[in-house]
């Protein structure tokens, strides 16, 4: 039988359409896939958390197990058990401050990313103008236009103090009428967490301009430093217009146990369920009792976890602030730094594969999370110290050849 369709087959412009604008040097846009070939047969992925290094608290596997006993829990509703929905409820708005319904205005997701793609694909119709911080969560804009909406970017201000600029956006909210705001709190992949005024400001241009708002609070409990965290749709006018995403992916490792939460208004919940009915149907039934515990019951576990990443976190600012051509202003927030290397003349994916090559090192490159991200690279460092600080030594090293190559300074002691 004639099989020329299949002979040439290429992959429906909305899966085109997920491969950003070419970004990376000579124009050609390279994959992970492409990375990842160049890989040794061992190497260290800081695309990721190390969740050996820093496993889950014990209630998880306890209350997982439990629950799959139970073979009358294999199934949910779309939006998930309404027992767990409402511990849920309850544990949000003792950490937002908003007390969120739990029948109307919460979704379990199978992993934060899948809250993602729900929230997006309920308020995104095709054409639709979307602002998006640039540099911001390497799979946001991707969903967007695989939901063929038209993105604006709206740049950091990249300092000791990361904040989104205002008056870019408050600009783009004029000429444009755009129909949604998308950003993650605390930035990913600065670690910035914006001051108060600033979340402050970003409501009211929501409410002015009248448009809706995604927020990616997955870090939101990663902050050091007693820093204050200002939860959106807290603020006055702006539950009824902010989707929130959550999740114990990151800060409590449960990235395997797939689970997301998403709070926002009724409608849009309503529309995320059915998103998520033709998808996943729902989060993994017994993994959802696992958010029982989650918030409520791991303060002292959270404070000595945050002590961890912190000396982590020094670990590697002291060892690339010992080259003195790069950039480098640690946030407080996440488990992320945000390396700028674009003094070198090099591409960010060409210092990405010699990471990988030379130093058993997988970093993601700057050029992933937003065209101004570009000479830049995000490494996480929630890693095992003993071989973490041999890793750093290797990465320095490399950057350091390729500096005096180029007349760049050489490292300091």
């Amino acid at each position: 039988m004639p099989n020329d369709r299949v002979k040439a087959f290429s992959a429906s412009k909305r899966v085109v359409q997920l491969g950003l604008p070419a970004r990376v040097e000579g124009g050609a846009r390279q994959s992970d896939r492409d990375l990842l070939a160049q890989a040794p047969a061992t190497f260290i992925d800081t695309t990721h958390f190390d969740t050996v290094r820093f496993p889950p608290p014990a209630w998880a596997l306890d209350s997982f197990v439990e629950a799959a006993k139970d073979g009358a829990l294999a199934y949910t509703g779309y939006r998930g058990h309404p027992d767990v929905l409402e511990i849920v409820a309850k544990s949000l708005h003792a950490f937002t401050g908003v007390p969120f319904d739990p029948a109307a205005e919460i979704i379990l997701t199978p992993g934060t990313q899948a809250g993602l793609f729900g929230a997006l694909s309920a308020l995104v119709n095709e054409g639709d103008k979307v602002l998006l911080v640039d540099p911001d969560y390497l799979f946001s804009e991707r969903i967007l236009r695989f939901l063929g909406a038209d993105v604006l970017s709206v740049p950091l201000i990249i300092g000791p103090q990361v904040e989104p600029d205002l008056r870019v956006l408050e600009d783009l909210l004029q000429r444009f009428k755009p129909e949604l705001l998308v950003f993650s709190h605390p930035n990913n992949p600065t670690g910035a967490v914006y001051a108060p005024a600033v979340v402050a400001r970003i409501a009211e241009l929501a409410i002015q301009h009248d448009i809706w708002v995604v927020v990616d609070e997955l870090y939101s409990r990663l902050v050091y430093d007693g820093k204050p965290f200002t939860h959106l749709a807290a603020l006055p006018g702006m539950r009824e217009r902010t989707t929130t995403l959550f999740g114990p992916s990151k800060t409590e490792s449960l990235s395997g146990y797939r689970l997301g939460v998403v709070a926002a208004p009724a409608p849009v919940i309503a529309a995320m369920e059915d998103v998520q009915s033709i998808t996943a149907l729902r989060a993994p039934a017994y993994a959802q009792h696992v958010l029982g515990p989650w918030l409520r019951e791991d303060g002292p576990w959270l404070a000595a976890r945050l002590r961890d990443f912190d000396q982590l976190r020094q670990l590697t600012v002291r060892a690339f602030r010992s080259l003195p051509w790069l950039q480098l202003f640690p946030q407080d927030g996440t488990a992320y730094v945000w390396p700028d290397v674009s003094a070198l003349g090099q591409a960010d994916s060409v210092v990405a594969a010699a990471f990988l090559r030379e130093a058993g090192v997988l970093v993601s490159p700057g050029y992933q999370f937003g065209a101004s991200g570009r000479g830049h690279f995000r490494i996480c460092y929630a890693r095992d110290e003993r071989e973490w600080a041999p890793a750093l030594e290797r990465m320095v090293a490399i950057l350091d050849r390729f500096a005096r190559a180029g007349g760049l300074p050489g490292r300091t002691a």
